[in-house]
């Protein structure tokens, strides 16, 4: 059975419901606050197991990562390549608004302190029909692309979140890379189109038209700096786009509509499931397809790894809502 070697980031997250996302110079209350396990990685990790892959996760915790093992032995049966280092496990600090917004703040801790041994082991112990899946939370990312693609193995990037170090990484090497709007913009050298308040119906729909537009130029800047990369540019509520080498043809997948309760983790359920169907066989376009209803149901609970559905949930809901 082919498996998922995912080397990420696990966080403790601090999460606080607020009214609206604090601004500038503003101080607000929050109406209540949570201590919850989190991180692009291991909660991309318990996505693909929950959508029945087999998960080989390498990383590390500092003293307080007991909850951090705990949830990933339960949800992918092994953590034993987690390993525990002095100091903190990664920080997040995240607001939830009522309109299930979130803003994020990390800090790395022990995410960014991975010795080079355990990237070699986790390449190591991979299979030619194995996927291994980065994010940009942990150390050593553009080495490990290069190891694995000298063996040649199948590489997934999750380029979240974005900053400078992520124009140096050999992306060019991946097999699949998926980023979301404001990162796809940052590697394209683009500004990141924002949404405005439409107070009529043709309002409205020339400004989805000129959205939908400036999201295209975005995308195709993309696949003209990446060609031989398949690439996938997430957009919220929008869908996706996604196109793969060779083929001249865009597509773009609608998301289902779903009350909003929390964003925080359905980019990252969405790359969990995606990968799980790539391993059994799936073709690119049934699995963005799947993996776009487990990510908007993950939008309808609060939480990070706690909001992840299983596979159960969501083909019952495909087969609710008859997608």
């Amino acid at each position: 059975m082919a498996r998922l070697f995912n080397i990420g980031s696990l966080c403790v997250d601090h999460i606080y419901r607020v009214p609206s996302l604090v601004i500038a110079g503003q101080t607000i209350a929050c109406s209540s606050e949570r201590l919850v396990p989190g991180g692009k990685g291991l909660n991309q990790s318990i996505a693909a197991a929950q959508a029945g892959a087999s998960v080989c996760h390498f990383g590390a915790v500092g003293g307080d990562g007991d909850m951090l093992v705990d949830v990933l032995q339960r949800f992918c049966g092994d953590a034993g390549s987690v390993l525990r280092l002095d100091g903190q496990s990664g920080q997040a600090v995240i607001q939830v608004d009522d309109q299930g917004q979130n803003a994020i703040v990390i800090s790395a801790g022990a995410n960014r302190r991975l010795p080079e041994d355990l990237l070699s082991a986790a390449v190591a112990a991979m299979a030619p029909d194995d996927w291994l899946l980065l994010q940009n939370e942990t150390n050593g990312v553009a080495e490990v692309i290069r190891m694995a693609k000298a063996k040649q193995l199948s590489v997934a990037v999750n380029l979240a979140p974005f900053d400078a170090s992520c124009l140096d990484l050999p992306l060019e090497l991946v097999d699949l890379l998926i980023v979301n709007e404001a990162e796809a913009a940052g590697l394209a050298g683009l500004p990141v189109p924002t949404e405005s308040t439409a107070t009529t119906v043709a309002a409205s729909a020339a400004h989805a038209n000129e959205l939908a537009a400036k999201e295209q130029a975005i995308f195709a800047a993309l696949v003209a700096k990446l060609p031989k990369v398949c690439l996938i540019m997430t957009l919220g509520a929008r869908g996706a786009l996604s196109q793969s080498p060779g083929d001249p043809e865009l597509m773009r997948h609608a998301a289902i509509s779903v009350e909003a309760v929390d964003e925080t983790a359905a980019g990252d359920t969405f790359v969990g499931f995606l990968m799980a169907e790539l391993l059994i066989g799936t073709g690119m376009l049934a699995a963005i397809e799947l993996a776009s209803v487990a990510g908007a149901l993950a939008v309808t609970r609060s939480g990070a790894a706690e909001s992840i559905p299983s596979r159960a949930e969501v083909v019952a809901e495909i087969a609710r809502r008859g997608v």
